[in-house]
């Protein structure tokens, strides 16, 4: 049956998997196994048949006219640096390091310090003893 069914599959001569034809086959048919080879390998190539269809209609569906989009300007204005925000240490979470620094943000009790076992330590012996 696998040996028959794969010599419809790569003739074409199967009805479509699941159609009104493909459901009237006999299970044991080899055309019904060829039509769900095919589908079997459609969904390999290409995924969910109806997801891909979505994808069609969204990549086909009118967009917005160009002198209704944003302008260079506008555009300009939008790519233009924020300045950074604050870095606030949030309750329960452990300590942050702040980017360029070498400070350490923590929250303790709804406050924010900076706690001394977070700042660099001496390297060595030595070090430590000066």
């Amino acid at each position: 049956m696998w040996a028959e069914a794969r010599s419809l599959y790569f003739a074409a001569d199967f009805p479509k998997y699941a159609s009104k034809e493909w459901r009237q086959l006999h299970p044991d048919d080899p055309r019904r196994l060829a039509g769900a080879l095919d589908a079997a390998e459609m969904w390999r190539k290409y995924g969910d048949e109806e997801a891909l269809l979505q994808w069609f209609r969204d990549a086909t569906a009118a967009r917005e006219p160009l002198w209704a989009r944003r302008t260079i300007a506008e555009l300009n204005e939008l790519a233009k640096p924020k300045p950074p925000h604050q870095v606030t240490a949030t309750d329960g979470w452990p300590p942050i390091k702040v980017p360029g620094t070498d400070t350490w943000r923590h929250n303790l009790d709804g406050r924010q310090i900076d706690l001394p076992h977070n700042r660099p330590r001496p390297r060595t012996y030595m070090e430590a003893a000066a």
